[in-house]
């Protein structure tokens, strides 16, 4: 059902299943799946696929051009999976050339009130945002992840998958998965306990898990060689293997590490 107050597009593809509210706003390039609702006052342009069961509230705005000087408007992209929550005045901009002109988000991800998602962001599977978090350009996010609500990531990090940031935080930093964060400029606090314990681990799991990050972070030599030191039996189990993995792929932007605290 489309609501006669909205302006549709002739050249957009609407399955028919989705249902539109009044004052919505669709696009020529829009593409939209099946069983898909927008409340009301949802704007959707560019070149957008959207994929099915997602639900998009009053002034989520998504397709417009990307926050970034260097965009030229060249012809970019943003695609959406299945069953995503956009709740009131979420943005969504598309890639640029210089990321790959494709801004990407998976499947049952929430994203709370004001959260922005940038230019060429990629955004794995049931991850949340909170309320007003803010990701800057190219930032990459795993399955599973919550940044926490007035958070703010700085362009090309790479958050881990199960990784948690208290809210209010500055990320400057990659964040290693199981993390768990918080600071006004971001700090390694621990592993996302409850996170690990919804992933199935056990208490004993969980402290070899807390073992083996405390030796990779030990401030009295290097990370990397912390890592060669490490038990090779530790480096076996899966969640150390993860975090190791996601250290040595992502040294440019360096790691969020340990607070002094």
């Amino acid at each position: 059902m489309i609501h006669p107050s909205s302006i549709i597009s002739n050249k957009a593809e609407i399955d028919p299943s989705t249902n539109i509210g009044p004052y919505c706003i669709i696009g020529d390039n829009v593409k939209i799946g099946n069983e898909n609702v927008l409340i009301s006052h949802v704007n959707i342009v560019g070149n957008t696929e959207i994929g099915n069961g997602n639900k998009f509230y009053p002034f989520s705005s998504i397709g417009t051009n990307p926050q970034d000087l260097k965009y030229k408007g060249e012809k970019s992209y943003i695609k959406i999976g299945n069953y995503n929550t956009f709740r009131e005045s979420v943005t969504v901009n598309p890639g640029t050339q210089g990321g790959g002109l494709h801004t990407i988000i998976k499947n049952n991800c929430l994203f709370m009130v004001g959260a922005h998602i940038a230019h060429d962001c990629q955004i794995r599977s049931n991850v949340i945002l909170a309320n007003n978090a803010t990701l800057a350009g190219h930032v990459e996010i795993d399955d599973y992840a919550i940044i926490g609500g007035n958070s703010a990531v700085h362009q090309f990090v790479n958050i881990g998958k199960n990784a948690m940031i208290g809210g209010m935080s500055g990320v400057e930093k990659n964040i290693i998965p199981y993390g768990l964060y918080t600071g006004i400029r971001c700090n390694l606090k621990g592993l996302n306990i409850v996170g690990l314990k919804r992933k199935g681990l056990s208490n004993k799991d969980i402290l070899t898990i807390r073992t083996a990050t405390n030796s990779i972070f030990n401030i009295n030599s290097s990370i990397e060689v912390n890592i060669k030191d490490l038990d090779d039996k530790l480096k076996l189990i899966t969640e150390i293997k993860d975090i190791i993995n996601f250290i040595l792929k992502n040294k440019k932007r360096g790691i969020c590490v340990l607070s002094n605290d």
